[in-house]
């Protein structure tokens, strides 16, 4: 287990981050500029926590130049209004930021899951594909 204060020490040889910090004055920026330019080319960062821990200029500006990718359930600002740059941003998935569950969601989860992923191996349509919302929606 590790801390904060590793992080610098541990991104140089991560390839995938994945952020579920909750947000706090500690963990607001967490992820950084500089800390995203800590991370080896062509690293993924995921961010299912809360979106302002992951500097969104910063990872704007890694992923418009192709070093780094992201996969991002939220963001800063949520909702993510239309026309903002992430939706077009190379290498970024957007997801929609949905949360809670019960018993029954999770054998549903998994085999939706399953059922994607074998679809997206077979080069099949995906369900449920999230594109950037009209103006006004």
């Amino acid at each position: 287990m590790f801390g904060v204060a590793e992080l610098d020490g541990l991104l140089p040889s991560a390839d995938i981050v994945v952020l579920t910090a909750p947000l706090s004055a500690e963990t607001r920026g967490l992820l950084d500029a500089r800390r995203l330019a800590l991370l080896p080319d062509g690293s993924l960062v995921v961010n299912v926590g809360r979106g302002p821990v992951l500097d969104t200029s910063a990872i704007l500006a890694e992923t418009a130049s192709g070093r780094l990718r992201a996969a991002l359930d939220v963001t800063d600002p949520e909702p993510l209004p239309p026309g903002h740059p992430l939706w077009h941003s190379p290498g970024t998935i957007i997801t929609p930021h949905v949360a809670g569950g019960a018993a029954a969601f999770y054998p549903k989860a998994m085999e939706f899951i399953v059922q994607q992923v074998r679809s997206f191996a077979a080069g099949q349509p995906l369900r449920n594909v999230v594109t950037e919302p009209m103006s006004g929606e």
